[in-house]
C-alpha cells in the first residue's frame, strides 16, 4: 500500500496529513483557509488519491506559514508514500482546459527540487486565499517531495479559474508521474542508479 502519514508540528503550523497514492479520490481536508481547502480537494479528486488533511496554521499572523507548510507536508507524504521510487513513471505532464482558461503542469520525481510557477494572476486574493502564496505551495511541495514542479496558466480571464485549472493540471500530472509502469517493474527510472 503507497500510503504516508506526515505529522509536521512548528511553533506556527500544526498539520496532520494522510495520503493514499492509490486511491478513489475521497478526501477530508480542513485548514482554515476555504479557497485553498477547495484546491486540495481538487488535487485529491484529479489525481485518485485518498487525502486527508487537518491543519491548524498562525492565521492571525497571515496565511504564509500555513500555505507552504501544507506544501512541503504534501510533498514529504508523496515522497514517503512512493518508497523507494521503483516502476514509477517518474514524470509526468498535463493540459487542463477550465472554461476560457488553459493550464498546464509538468512534475519529475527525479529527487532535485525546483519549481517554476507563472499563473498571471493580477488580483491580491481570490476568496479567502492571497494568491501570492500559490508560488510558496508548489515550491514547498517541490521541496517536500524531491521534485521538479512546473505550471503555468497559457491563457484566462477568471483569476478563480488561473489557479483552479493550475491545481487540477498539477494533480492530474502527479498522478501519471506517481502511476507503476509495467515495463519499468521494479528499475529505477533513472541511468545515475540514485533518485
Amino acid at each position: 500500500m503507497r500510503r504516508a502519514v506526515i505529522d509536521r508540528r512548528t511553533t506556527e503550523t500544526q498539520i496532520v496529513l494522510a495520503i493514499r497514492l492509490d486511491g478513489k479520490g475521497q478526501y477530508a481536508v480542513r485548514t482554515g483557509i476555504r479557497f485553498l481547502d477547495h484546491m486540495l480537494e481538487l488535487v485529491a479528486r484529479h489525481g485518485a488519491f485518498d487525502l486527508r488533511i487537518d491543519a491548524v496554521g498562525d492565521l492571525d499572523v497571515d496565511q504564509h506559514h500555513t500555505v507552504e507548510d501544507l506544501g512541503i507536508a504534501l510533498g514529504e507524504a508523496v515522497s514517503q508514500a512512493l518508497g523507494t521510487r521503483r516502476g514509477i513513471n517518474r514524470a509526468g505532464y498535463f493540459v487542463m482546459p477550465m472554461d476560457e482558461t488553459l493550464a498546464v503542469a509538468a512534475i519529475d520525481l527525479g529527487g532535485r527540487p525546483h519549481a517554476v510557477v507563472d499563473l498571471g494572476v493580477k488580483v491580491v486574493r481570490v476568496g479567502d486565499l492571497q494568491t501570492e502564496l500559490v508560488h510558496d505551495f508548489f515550491d514547498g511541495f517541490a521541496i517536500g517531495a524531491r521534485a521538479n514542479v512546473h505550471v503555468k496558466v497559457l491563457y484566462g480571464r477568471s483569476s478563480h479559474h488561473r489557479i483552479e485549472a493550475v491545481f487540477k493540471a498539477f494533480a492530474r500530472a502527479l498522478r501519471v508521474a506517481c502511476s507503476r509502469d509495467k515495463r519499468l517493474a521494479k528499475m529505477l527510472p533513472s541511468t545515475k542508479g540514485l533518485l
